[in-house]
């Protein structure tokens, strides 16, 4: 465990609220990191995946770097337009 992890479960200790909206947080921003690794994977720029989706760049970018509240339909229309499937697991 490195310095920030021991530093993120120090907080989550100290402000069980803290933790709850960390890990809501990251979750989220986790979503937008693998939308944007897949993109660039099918060598994709946000341009291109925007045309695909019939949308602007603007809203691309707003995907991959604020991943909050996205409607299913549009992840599952965002992996087909860079070549992936979608799969979600309820735990």
């Amino acid at each position: 465990m490195d310095d920030l992890d021991k530093y993120i479960e120090k907080r989550k200790k100290k402000s069980p609220s803290f933790g709850e909206n960390f890990d809501k947080g990251y979750e989220q921003f986790k979503i937008g990191v693998l939308l944007k690794q897949a993109r660039l994977e099918a060598g994709l720029t946000q341009e291109q995946v925007a045309s695909i989706l019939n949308t602007k760049k603007s809203a691309i970018s707003r995907i991959e770097n604020h991943a909050e509240d996205i409607r299913l339909s549009t992840l599952v229309n965002y992996a087909q337009a860079v070549g992936k499937n979608l799969h979600l697991k309820v735990a």
